[in-house]
């Protein structure tokens, strides 16, 4: 069985997903950090990969950009693919002084003015929180890890946020400062998630800020993401 957008046999997509947005990046990870990884999925050069780490199946499945991309690969992999568990693994921006660039932050729940809540069910939610068993198991991870991650509210926006005319009228569509990140598919994920009875989780690197101009070599993302990845994947594995 396939879906309009992905082309894999139900067999071939693990329980467990890690889901980039950057299809490259979901090479990256089956070619890095997998073992025996087969390509599952390139309709649209969205790829799906499905290997093994540490003994256990684990599918990477790109999402593409925004919440209706991800919204359609998260909700065709939980409903018709058996997933249980997506964790997103990306990167996002901050307005916080005291979030420095690469930070890793886990998300607690996500904040959103998207209709997308609306015209798929008819309802009105502006936050919508992370799975709070997942979150556990990615905080106990981190821990045994020693990785200082962050942990707290998302804003899931619909326009980049280095697009905005300026920072005050940024600021003034999200008054709220506890939200320590902003990005455009955590509150997609986490809904469609919630709605169909699964989990999900939100892991990003912090890769620009308000306060932080410069930019980032390609040696320092890699460092970095290379350890939310490896967070990711060692969490996404363990029992609750």
């Amino acid at each position: 069985m396939s879906t309009p957008h992905i082309e894999s046999k139900p067999e071939d997509i693990a329980p467990l997903v890690l889901m980039p947005g950057d299809p490259l990046r979901a090479k990256y990870i089956a070619e890095n950090f997998l073992e025996d990884a087969k390509l599952v999925n390139e309709v649209r050069n969205m790829y799906g990969y499905t290997g093994t780490y540490k003994g256990k199946r684990i599918t990477v499945f790109a999402s593409g950009m925004g919440i209706p991309s991800i919204g359609i690969y998260s909700y065709e992999l939980y409903k018709f693919y058996n997933v249980e568990k997506i964790i997103r693994i990306g990167t996002c921006g901050s307005f916080h002084e005291d979030i420095k660039l690469l930070d890793v932050i886990l998300s607690s729940g996500a904040y959103c003015k998207s209709y997308f809540d609306e015209l798929l069910d008819g309802v009105d939610i502006d936050f919508i929180q992370s799975s709070e068993a997942l979150n556990k198991l990615i905080l106990k991870t981190a821990e045994k890890d020693h990785l200082n991650i962050r942990y707290g509210k998302t804003i899931t926006s619909d326009v980049f946020d280095l697009y905005c005319d300026s920072e005050e009228k940024f600021r003034r569509c999200f008054v709220d400062m506890s939200f320590l990140s902003v990005e455009m598919e955590a509150f997609g994920l986490f809904y469609i998630a919630k709605k169909l009875g699964k989990e999900a989780s939100c892991l990003m690197t912090v890769v620009d800020s308000l306060y932080d101009k410069r930019s980032l070599s390609s040696e320092d993302r890699e460092t970095s993401l290379n350890q939310m990845i490896r967070l990711a994947l060692d969490s996404i594995i363990e029992e609750e």
